[in-house]
C-alpha cells in the first residue's frame, strides 16, 4: 500500500492540486502540514516524514512546490518517496519545467496523470513514455485518444508497446563510471569510490529478450572461472524490466527492454582508486602585495588514453586582483565571483605533465585567513576506459522473427566529486 492522497502545494502551503485515492483523508488535514513543517524547522528537527494525529505526511520539495503524500497506515515509506520522485519525473517530461506556473496552466492534464499514476493507493503506470501514448498534450489542453484500453496497460510488459518496427535493429550500450575522490594535503586518499551506470539506447523491433553478460566476480565464482579480470559489484540496482529472480539464481541479466533510452542498472565499487589526474600546487605570498600560484597536473592513467574537457578549479584569495597567467597547455581564466581560476585543457593524454602559473596582486593590508583553503576540484572525461575494469562480455538478442541485431558498446570514465586538498 502506498499513499491515501497526494497534494501539490505552493511555497506558502496552499494546495494547488489534491487527489484523494481512498477517500479517508479530509481536505482539512493538509492545512496542518505547513505549520507543522515550519515549527519543526524552527526547532531544528525537520524530517521528511511529519505526523499530526493519525495522519502521516511524507513530503519532498521541488523548485517552488511541495509534493505531499498522506496516509493513515504504516505504509512503505521507501515506496511512497519513490512514487513522489517518479511523479516529479513524469510531470517534468510533460511540462519541461515543473513549477507552480506549469501546474496552474495544466490542471486537467495533472489530474489525468495522477489518476493513471496511482489507483486506490497503489502505484500503477509510472513510465512517462507509456503515459504519453494515451495522455497527449497540445498546448495547455489535454487530448485523449480513442475510448479503448491501451495495450500497454493490460500487457504483462507495461514498459514496452507492441508492434514496434525498425528498418535497422541496433542496441547502443554506454558503460559510464564516475570517480568520487578526496585527497588530503599530504597525498593520502581519504575517500575513493566508483559509481557506475549502464545505459541503453534500444532500436529493436517486436518484443525481443536481451541477455547481458558482464565480468561479474560472483558469476565467475559460480562457473569456476578465473577471478583475475572480474569485478565485484556492490549496491546493484536494476530497471524494472530486469528479471530479478533470474539474476538472484544465476547472475544472468535478462530483460525485455523499453524502447529508446533508459538506464538498465547502476552499481558502486568502494575500491581504492589511484587519482587519475594528480594535482600539486604551491602558493607564495610576497610582502603582502602579490601572490604566485603554481599548479602541476599529471595524467596517471594509461598512455594510450586521453582525458577530454579537463577543467581544474584552483581557489584564490578573495581579495586578489590583477590576474596574469602562463600555461604550458590550455587556457586559464579568473572567475572573481567564485574566487577560482579555471584551467581548461581540451585534451590531456595519460602520462603527460603540465604546468600553470598565476600571478595576482593583493591589497597592502593583509587579510587573515580564518579558514583553510578550499580544495582544488577537477572535471574530466576519459572515453574508451573504465577504472573498475568492468566489461560487457556479450549481449544476446532473441526475438521470435529471428532478425539479426548489432550491439555497440562504449566505455566512459568521468569525474564525480573529485577534490584534492592543498592545506
Amino acid at each position: 500500500m502506498s499513499a491515501s492522497a497526494v497534494f501539490i502545494l505552493d511555497v506558502k502551503g496552499k494546495p494547488l492540486i489534491s487527489r484523494n485515492y481512498k477517500g479517508d483523508i479530509a481536505m482539512s488535514e493538509i492545512e496542518h502540514f505547513m505549520p507543522l513543517l515550519l515549527q519543526r524547522e524552527e526547532e531544528g528537527a525537520l524530517a521528511p516524514l511529519l505526523s499530526h494525529g493519525r495522519v502521516h505526511f511524507l513530503w519532498i520539495k521541488h523548485s517552488n512546490l511541495y509534493l505531499v503524500a498522506t496516509t493513515l497506515k504504516n505504509a512503505n515509506a521507501s515506496l511512497v518517496y519513490s512514487f513522489l520522485y517518479k511523479t516529479v519525473e513524469v510531470f517534468s517530461e510533460y511540462f519541461k519545467e515543473l513549477e507552480e506556473e506549469s501546474i496552474r496552466d495544466n490542471f486537467v492534464i495533472v489530474y489525468e496523470l495522477l489518476d493513471e499514476l496511482m489507483d486506490f493507493g497503489f502505484p500503477q503506470t509510472t513510465d512517462s513514455k507509456i503515459l504519453q501514448e494515451y495522455i497527449t498534450q497540445q498546448g495547455n489542453k489535454l487530448e485523449t485518444g480513442k475510448s479503448r484500453v491501451p495495450p500497454t496497460v493490460t500487457n504483462a510488459v507495461s514498459w514496452r508497446s507492441e508492434g514496434i518496427k525498425y528498418k535497422k535493429n541496433e542496441v547502443f550500450i554506454d558503460v559510464i563510471e564516475s570517480v568520487n575522490l578526496l585527497v588530503n594535503a599530504n597525498g593520502s586518499v581519504l575517500l575513493s569510490e566508483i559509481v557506475g551506470t549502464i545505459k541503453l539506447k534500444v532500436f529493436l523491433s517486436g518484443m525481443p529478450e536481451l541477455r547481458l553478460g558482464l565480468n561479474d566476480r560472483v558469476l565467475f565464482e559460480l562457473t569456476g572461472r578465473s577471478k583475475n579480470k572480474s569485478v565485484e559489484l556492490e549496491d546493484v540496482k536494476f530497471h524494472q524490466c530486469v528479471r530479478l529472480s533470474r539474476f538472484d539464481n544465476d547472475r544472468t541479466i535478462s530483460f525485455i527492454p523499453p524502447d529508446g533510452d533508459f538506464e538498465l542498472m547502476s552499481y558502486r565499487l568502494s575500491t581504492q582508486v589511484k587519482p587519475l589526474i594528480w594535482i600539486e600546487s604551491v602558493i607564495e605570498k610576497f610582502s603582502h602585495s602579490r601572490v604566485e600560484i603554481m599548479v602541476k597536473a599529471k595524467g596517471q592513467f594509461k598512455k594510450q588514453s586521453v582525458a577530454n574537457g579537463v577543467e581544474i578549479s584552483v581557489p584564490v584569495p578573495s581579495d586578489a586582483d590583477s590576474p596574469r597567467f602562463k600555461t604550458s597547455v590550455g587556457s586559464a581564466k579568473y572567475m572573481p565571483e567564485k574566487n577560482v581560476i579555471i584551467w581548461s585543457i581540451k585534451s590531456f593524454p595519460g602520462g603527460k605533465e603540465y604546468l600553470m602559473r598565476a600571478h595576482f596582486g593583493l591589497p597592502s593590508v593583509e587579510k587573515e585567513e580564518v579558514e583553510g583553503r578550499p580544495p582544488i576540484g577537477v572535471k574530466f572525461e576519459i572515453p574508451y576506459f573504465t577504472v573498475s575494469g568492468i566489461q560487457v562480455r556479450y549481449m544476446k538478442i532473441i526475438e521470435k522473427s529471428g532478425y539479426q541485431a548489432l550491439p555497440w558498446v562504449r566505455y566512459i570514465t568521468q569525474s564525480g566529486d573529485y577534490q584534492l586538498r592543498t592545506s
